[in-house]
């Protein structure tokens, strides 16, 4: 009786607390339980990625329903879409490292400047990028080796993804702002109502219903627009007029050239980093594209499985980049590096049982997502072979975010350059086209590069070095 009333109290006490993860209502994570702390920012933000995860399945199950051509289409242009968010990834690691450092120093009227000269060169690049995109787009899937007839089937939607590419970055910049500050619970529910929105939109807009005309591929593309404009209106209410941690009035809008150096200085590493592995990513779907558009096909349902997981696990690593910042802002550095050990472990269980099911139930899960032989043969094979290194994965993904929320961006970018470039692609290569071992060599190639990468951020983590770097 003794031992049922505990667990009764034990799982009343995880509602309590899931409760209070998820409406935000506790915001101060440099005192108290480090356990407490990672459990309430890692839940808004494990659940956040999780509906990023949903939306990418959802998505590719009914573009999957539309042939080969347009899961190709989608695959080629994620890839080339990948490069254009590092710059909003970077600006985001780097706003992110920033405002938990102002946050950690009790400074909301620094963070809220931070957050605004951060918002200026995300605009900047998505203008770039949405004019490339408009006039180019047929080009550009072309040279990602796209046959033509699925570069003129797509085109329309690269379009439309590339041209709008806008309302992405800000709707994942503008959240790295959020998670700076500690309040995960509004980036969840920001990127709930976007994807959620865009989840109910995809089948309506690409096959019809009643008055709504069948759009096709180009369906999946304005709804993915109108989805994540919308929670990008809500993030801008909740800046403006809301009443979270940050809170931007006229006075934050004047550029202030200081903050915009040191936000882009910290940005630049982390935007190194992401494109150094994105660059190794696109690369990559090249190699694949030698062997036919069912490879492509299958390497990106693959991917996109995959990503349901991984998203998740990056909720984790984004918690412990918080907890970084915000500790080492409280000038309290062993409690920041405990906080990410402990959140590298959590991580590590999650991504260990992950891969077990993957390794088990490949077959069946590819099996939802197409019925074609050989691209269901290659989704299969990535699926288990990657998964393979998902342990290593666990820790790699969280000390990295440790690294880019203490403002240490430069370390990680030199392990991936070494990791992706150095040896991923020259590896990938040879496996799969010297030694003619088709795609099968760049699951090899993925595995052992980020398990290598991931051996290298344990080691330089635990030397310490990056308690030291001062935004």
């Amino acid at each position: 009786m003794h031992i049922f009333k505990k667990m009764l109290s034990g799982i009343a006490r995880f509602f309590q607390l899931f409760k209070i993860a998820v409406t935000g209502s506790e915001k101060e994570f440099t005192t108290g339980s480090i356990n407490r702390a990672i459990f309430l920012l890692s839940i808004p933000m494990i659940l956040e990625m999780a509906m990023e995860s949903l939306f990418a399945v959802v998505d590719i199950y009914f573009v999957g329903h539309l042939g080969v051509n347009a899961i190709t289409t989608v695959g080629l242009t994620e890839s080339v879409l990948s490069l254009v968010y590092t710059g909003a990834m970077g600006l985001s690691m780097a706003a992110t490292a920033m405002i938990a450092r102002r946050t950690g120093e009790k400074d909301p009227d620094g963070a809220a400047h931070a957050a605004v000269q951060a918002l200026y060169p995300g605009l900047m690049v998505s203008l770039l990028v949405g004019v490339v995109g408009i006039f180019f787009s047929k080009d550009i899937l072309l040279l990602m080796g796209a046959a033509k007839e699925v570069a003129d089937y797509g085109v329309a939607y690269t379009k439309i993804v590339l041209g709008g590419n806008v309302v992405v970055i800000l709707l994942f910049l503008i959240n790295g702002i959020f998670r700076g500050a500690g309040d995960a619970a509004l980036a969840m529910r920001t990127l709930w109502l976007a994807n959620g929105l865009n989840i109910l939109l995809c089948p309506l807009l690409i096959s019809g219903w009643g008055p709504v005309p069948a759009l096709g591929l180009e369906g999946a593309a304005i709804a993915t627009l109108i989805g994540r404009g919308a929670g990008v209106t809500y993030q801008l209410y909740h800046l403006v007029r809301g009443k979270g941690l940050i809170r931007i009035t006229k006075k934050h809008l004047a550029p202030v050239w200081s903050l915009i150096i040191s936000v882009l200085k910290i940005a630049m590493g982390a935007t190194a980093q992401m494109l150094i592995a994105s660059a190794s990513w696109i690369f990559l779907v090249r190699i694949i594209s030698y062997f036919g558009k069912d490879a492509v096909a299958g390497y990106t349902i693959a991917i996109r499985v995959m990503i349901f997981t991984i998203l998740p696990a990056w909720g984790m690593a984004n918690a412990a980049a918080a907890l970084v910042g915000q500790n080492l802002g409280a000038q309290q550095p062993e409690r920041a590096a405990t906080s990410a050990w402990r959140a590298a472990f959590f991580n590590m269980i999650f991504l260990g049982l992950v891969a077990i099911v993957f390794m088990v139930g490949s077959p069946g899960i590819i099996s939802f997502f197409t019925n074609d032989a050989e691209v269901k043969a290659i989704a299969v094979q990535c699926l288990r072979l990657v998964s393979a290194g998902y342990i290593f994965y666990a820790f790699g993904m969280v000390l990295t975010q440790s690294f880019n929320g203490a403002g240490d961006t430069r370390t990680p970018m030199m392990i991936n350059l070494f990791a992706m470039w150095m040896f991923q692609m020259p590896l990938a290569y040879t496996l799969s086209v010297w030694l003619k071992m088709g795609p099968e060599g760049v699951f090899w190639s993925i595995v052992l590069a980020e398990s290598a990468a991931a051996i290298a951020a344990i080691l330089l983590f635990r030397r310490g070095a990056w308690k030291a770097v001062k935004i």
